[in-house]
């Protein structure tokens, strides 16, 4: 035990004035600071707490970091956070773009990745709350929504290849144009959205136009973000899914186009493994995309729409 330890050692129990100050050093502050998180009544908040204070202090001590440039990064957060409202989620979009959303996914899904289930990808900051439900078959394009047709049969099973009836699916892609219909006036509301539901062998199917690949939205704090890291904001073409079946976790994915001039550049990190796919010419002028989805056991939990 070194001595700034010891010193603090001698501390009042978490929540009642201290007896001694901190030692002026950052190995002494860190103590103190992970003294002060161990009163944490949750136990894996107090786990998680107590890693993340220990690696903003390794950070900070690394690079050396300088109080104006922790202001810097304070008034970036609050810069996402004002940017985040009921159409926009800027906290999801810099998750997606550090690529912590895709190694989160990813770390979850280590078990069924290993037994051939379907690769995870993001959610992104465009799913809407109360998708409408069609039934199958339906086109989810508005008439005045041109493109290239697109064809999706889909099916959804467990991992032992058992069909799942009666599987919940919600899909949502961008327009030809690039553009979700929530960031769009020109598109009818819903457009391009759906929730169906799986038939007795696990099918759901249904009719669009081919997506184009897009940017991601610039005009925020992240947009000036990876300007100063010189990077493209470009996405591959790709649709949405989520798959929810009783008895089983919920799968959140997205299937690209591995023709997409963007595919292996996604500016999101979340066109991984095998979820790049050809999207087949039906012979008729437009494309067919055949999609399996291999879910988990597991209890069954719905993430958050970000979008009202």
């Amino acid at each position: 035990m070194t001595s700034d330890q010891a010193q603090l050692s001698s501390s009042a129990p978490a929540g009642e004035p201290r007896s001694k100050t901190i030692p002026a050093t950052p190995a002494a502050l860190l103590q103190a600071v992970l003294e002060a998180n161990a009163g944490t009544r949750d136990p894996r908040l107090r786990t998680v707490l107590a890693s993340l204070i220990t690696h903003l202090h390794a950070f900070a001590a690394d690079v050396q970091l300088t109080y104006g440039e922790l202001q810097q990064g304070l008034d970036f957060g609050v810069r996402v956070g004002q940017a985040t409202h009921d159409k926009r989620h800027e906290g999801i979009l810099l998750a997606d773009i550090l690529g912590l959303a895709t190694l989160v996914l990813l770390m979850d899904a280590k078990a069924v990745l290993a037994a051939g289930g379907t690769e995870p990808a993001l959610i992104g900051p465009f799913w809407r709350a109360s998708q409408p439900v069609r039934p199958n078959g339906s086109r989810i394009a508005s008439a005045d929504t041109s493109g290239v047709p697109l064809h999706v049969r889909g099916r959804v099973v467990s991992l032992d290849g058992r069909p799942l009836a009666g599987a919940r699916i919600e899909t949502w892609q961008a327009a030809p144009s690039g553009l979700y219909e929530n960031q769009d006036p020109d598109q009818e509301d819903m457009n391009l959205r759906a929730v169906f539901e799986t038939d007795a062998d696990g099918h759901f199917w249904f009719d669009s136009v081919k997506p184009s690949g897009y940017g991601v939205p610039i005009d925020g704090p992240c947009g000036d973000l990876l300007a100063l890291q010189g990077r493209g904001h470009m996405r591959p073409a790709h649709l949405h899914f989520i798959a929810a079946a009783p008895g089983h976790k919920v799968l959140t994915t997205q299937i690209f186009d591995a023709l997409d001039p963007y595919a292996y550049e996604d500016a999101a990190f979340g066109a991984v493994g095998s979820l790049l796919r050809d999207f087949m010419p039906d012979g008729a002028g437009g494309y067919r995309l055949d999609v399996e989805l291999k879910l988990e056991p597991g209890e069954t939990h719905m993430p958050v729409p970000p979008l009202r």
